[in-house]
């Protein structure tokens, strides 16, 4: 009885938006946090790792940070968002190792937000997203986005025709030479 009710598929895409959600409105704040004072996230976090443009790669942070986040609550473009916040998880993890050495109380976090973002471009949105509603649409009326009848009317030109073309084409004129020569 337990087996049914645990393993639906249902719940399995339940456990993907509450994972989408959750993560994305817990790290949200962190990028507006750098954006607050965005030259003392640079001294303090951009700086000490010899990175060139230290303020234009602290707002890149922020921004993925903060636009990842919203497309991780929305499902909207959800492994995009993900792969935004992964990178930059990535490069906390490096800074707070070659900072702080293996701090378990500042690894744990940055660890929790890689794995979950991780995990989300592994698996995927689930079936509460955007993402799956706009695959949805477009699996289902694919004339929405390709007219059939357009396609089957283009006719393509055949060795020969396309030689023929080749040979009748004056050679590279420069354009508007008309205009330099006097």
């Amino acid at each position: 009885m337990l087996n049914t009710i645990f393993y639906k598929p249902v719940l399995k895409d339940l456990a993907f938006l509450v994972l989408r959600v959750f993560t994305g409105a817990l790290l949200i704040h962190h990028g507006f946090e750098k954006l607050n004072d965005i030259n003392n996230f640079a001294d303090a976090f951009v700086r000490p790792l010899h990175l060139p443009f230290p303020i234009a790669l602290s707002y890149i942070a922020a921004g993925s940070e903060i636009g990842g986040s919203w497309l991780l609550i929305l499902g909207l473009g959800t492994r995009l968002g993900a792969t935004a916040i992964l990178g930059t998880m990535s490069v906390a993890i490096y800074h707070a190792i070659i900072t702080s050495g293996f701090n378990i109380y500042l690894l744990e976090l940055l660890v929790l937000y890689f794995s979950s973002s991780f995990s989300i471009i592994l698996l995927g949105p689930g079936i509460f997203s955007a993402d799956y509603l706009l695959k949805q649409i477009f699996k289902t009326k694919p004339k929405f986005i390709f007219n059939q009848e357009l396609i089957n009317t283009v006719r393509v030109p055949t060795t020969r025709e396309l030689s023929k073309s080749i040979k009748q084409k004056k050679p590279f004129a420069f354009p508007f030479s008309s205009f330099l020569s006097s």
